[in-house]
């Protein structure tokens, strides 16, 4: 009998545990460790944030579902990996701690002979004075977030009906976050709902940003051929910001949130501040507070982690300039440094580089977005890696890894940019690769798989994946069948 542990029941972890479970037989146990009870579909959780969705339109219980398909499930948090086990046993273990009302503060040691991290992001408000929920700022990052900021955004309407101008900026709070592609869809939705409500002349809204350029969304921007003609990202999505009378503000680092102002920096190294009476700002991401121990208990963290906290996997992390950056520095198969049955998947792998050109303002503020590692790419890399185990688990430890490289994948995005049957519209974009590859096509990507539309047509198509990643989420029918 094999042990696989999945740290985390995001979307790589759930969709790793979802086909572990239909790949191997049930002699092997596949176990499932989350602090929280519930999956989220995050990517409506900006429908949340403006009302046009409640919480259980985009979450519910995973205890149900793995009873359901023979996977074990712990509500606790990993706090520290023994790759190489303990003095007791030489098998891989991970230390827990439940979270789970009934047995919270207790913990426990968990082997494995398979390891998949998959913990997601620690969201980092503290890395801005000010900022998050705690603070002075809203987000859509999880489903209460989401709640508590259409909460907020309904007073700040209130007050514009009642023909108070209001001020209301979202965006990114830090220099160094990723996510764009959240922010620009939550300031059209904004927007949107701002129109309906009767309340746009009164309200200034504000996208503070980052990126460099309008369309970066932290993959450098794209360049798109569209009826013979090449466009760009920036460009195509520049129209949408003049003609909806968004006001943008690029490469910008925020330095201090107060209850009614930003304090930010720009990539010339001025410094400014900006008035509010709401705001949304993403916050930048690390790796969950893992630690590592080896046989004797000596810490190895910094052997298997970067610095960030994401877990350092079969990439090249060399320290080179930018030009000299290539597509077969990122990872293929997402295994362990070190070790060949431990592996990080979506947001838990550290990237090797950035793909945004970085950037930094002359006092040495780095400005520029952290790679996006969401969405398809992660279901992908979970679907990728539960292939290679349950190959090594029926086959033999020397099967062949699947290899999914972000260089070599492509992956499709739907931005909301307001909702409605009728009047609703969203921007769909396509990319190949997701990471540029300068070697094999001039733009970095294949024009004839990278472009963008806007339209009635896009709002259709995202609410249609709504409720089709909730179906394949929930293990229904035929859910397999369904791309990640």
């Amino acid at each position: 009998m094999a042990e696989v542990l999945v740290l985390g029941a995001g979307v790589s972890g759930h969709t790793a545990a979802l086909h572990l479970r239909r790949l191997l037989g049930r002699q092997h146990r596949v176990t499932v460790v989350s602090p929280n009870a519930n999956w989220n579909w995050i990517p409506s959780n900006i429908w949340v944030g403006v009302g046009d969705m409640g919480k259980k339109d985009v979450v519910f219980p995973l205890a149900p579902i793995y009873a359901r398909k023979g996977i074990e499930f712990r509500q606790a948090k990993a706090v520290a990996i023994r790759p190489s086990g303990d003095e007791a046993d030489a098998r891989g273990a991970v230390d827990v701690e439940y979270t789970e009302a009934s047995r919270a503060g207790q913990s426990e040691r968990l082997r494995y002979d398979y390891l998949i991290n998959a913990t997601g992001p620690k969201l980092r408000f503290e890395a801005t004075e000010g900022m998050g929920p705690d603070g002075f700022t809203a987000s859509v990052c999880t489903a209460d977030h989401a709640v508590e900021a259409n909460e907020k955004l309904r007073e700040t309407i209130a007050k514009l009906k009642d023909g108070q101008p209001q001020t209301l900026v979202v965006g990114m709070g830090h220099g160094t976050c990723t996510c764009e592609g959240a922010a620009f869809e939550y300031t059209f939705n904004v927007d949107h709902l701002l129109r309906a409500e009767g309340v746009r002349d009164l309200a200034r809204l504000v996208y503070l940003t980052n990126e460099a350029a309008l369309g970066d969304f932290g993959v450098d921007g794209m360049v798109f051929d569209q009826s013979g003609f090449q466009t760009t990202s920036e460009l195509w999505t520049g129209s949408l910001f003049r003609e909806r009378g968004v006001e943008a503000i690029l490469g910008a680092h925020v330095t201090k949130v107060t209850a009614t102002q930003i304090h930010y920096e720009l990539l010339d190294g001025s410094l400014h501040t900006l008035d509010h009476d709401f705001a949304m700002l993403i916050p930048p991401f690390g790796g969950q507070p893992l630690k590592a121990y080896d046989a004797e208990g000596n810490d190895i963290t910094g052997e298997l982690f970067a610095p960030s906290g994401f877990m350092k996997v079969d990439a090249d992390y060399t320290a080179k300039p930018y030009e000299e950056w290539r597509a077969e520095d990122w990872p293929q198969t997402y295994a362990a440094v070190g070790y060949d049955n431990v592996w990080a998947v979506g947001i838990a792998f550290a990237p090797p580089h950035q793909i945004s050109r970085p950037r930094k303002s002359p006092n040495g503020t780095m400005i520029a977005p952290a790679p996006p590692r969401t969405g398809m790419p992660s279901g992908v890399m979970g679907k990728t890696v539960a292939l290679t185990i349950a190959d090594r688990i029926t086959t033999g430890s020397r099967a062949t890894a699947h290899t999914a490289s972000m260089a070599r994948m492509g992956a499709a995005c739907v931005a909301s940019a307001g909702t409605g049957l009728t009047k609703g519209s969203a921007a769909a974009m396509t990319m190949l690769p997701v990471v540029p590859d300068y070697q094999r096509y001039p733009t970095g990507r294949d024009v004839r798989e990278t472009r963008g539309e806007i339209g009635l047509h896009g709002h259709w198509v995202k609410l249609m994946l709504h409720y089709l990643f909730i179906y394949k989420a929930k293990a229904r029918l035929g859910w397999q069948l369904i791309p990640e």
